[in-house]
């Protein structure tokens, strides 16, 4: 898919890339900010959160939601751009909190990876349920590195990133909120999917960070395209609405920088893409 763009340099450490509005948000939590950038790459720096933000996506009503990891928590940013907490997630889990989509309606599903990242003892990750009143519920478990999540474009189908479990699964989401039929959406039998999204021809785009590269899958997992980066993929998002669709792409040397460099690796890439983005985020 040829030469990517590259929209912005020295990033921490760039995660969780939302399309929203007309431009592109993301968090640099090693940078403790998220920021919305620009189509041309000019970039607005949004929120700045005490520990890092983990990951974000938006309410109905554009409202920006913050997952503070290390304080066990989501954030909300209010319009006067105030940070407010919005749910305890504590009584799920303390271990790291990770991805999070937001439905139509304003519930937010949100993971835990379930044990210390890196270094800690490997254990089974969870998806909470958090409403938009803040009632935070386990809707589903026994997940090996959950990562990246999307929801369809109709809502009926909810789909993470399994790191560790070298797959995409699918649930139904119920009238309620909850999870259930867990199923295999597509094997990725050679990468370890991080982040993802959704295109408007119902294929999928997942970061790897290992193989550096993204990889665009159908249900079922025939794999469609790759395109390939000289440095780890996180996490992918599509445009929408812009004449040439584009796959954004965080992506950085996973380890930080070498050590003749104390210059951060991260950047924020585009590519063209065959469509645009579809469901949430």
């Amino acid at each position: 898919m040829g030469t990517p763009e590259v929209l912005m340099k020295g990033v921490v450490f760039g995660e969780s890339p939302r399309w929203h509005d007309g431009r592109l948000w993301f968090s640099d939590w090693g940078a403790n900010q998220v920021i919305a950038l620009d189509p041309d790459g000019g970039h607005e720096v949004v929120a700045t959160v005490p520990s890092f933000p983990m990951c974000v996506d938006f309410l109905p009503d554009s409202r920006l939601l913050i997952v503070d990891s290390a304080h066990h928590r989501l954030l909300r940013r209010e319009p006067d751009g105030s940070l407010v907490p919005h749910a305890d997630l504590s009584g799920i889990s303390l271990k790291p909190w990770n991805d999070i989509v937001v439905d139509a309606e304003g519930n937010a599903y949100v993971n835990t990876i379930g044990f210390d990242f890196p270094g800690g003892e490997f254990a089974p990750g969870s998806i909470a349920l958090v409403t938009p009143s803040g009632q935070v519920t386990l809707v589903a478990d026994g997940l090996a590195f959950p990562n990246g999540m999307a929801i369809t474009p109709d809502g009926a189908t909810l789909i993470v990133a399994e790191s560790y479990a070298n797959g995409l699964t699918a649930y139904d989401i119920t009238a309620d909120g909850t999870l259930t039929g867990r199923r295999v959406w597509a094997a990725t039998p050679d990468d370890h999917p991080d982040g993802i999204c959704l295109d408007a021809e119902g294929a999928l785009w997942y970061a790897d960070v290992g193989n550096r590269r993204c990889v665009r899958v159908r249900e079922g997992g025939a794999v469609l395209a790759t395109v390939d980066l000289d440095r780890g993929a996180f996490a992918c998002a599509l445009s929408r609405g812009e004449a040439v669709p584009r796959l954004f792409v965080v992506a950085q040397t996973w380890g930080g920088p070498s050590p003749s460099s104390k210059e951060p690796t991260g950047q924020v890439l585009a590519f063209p893409a065959p469509v645009g983005g579809a469901g949430r985020p």
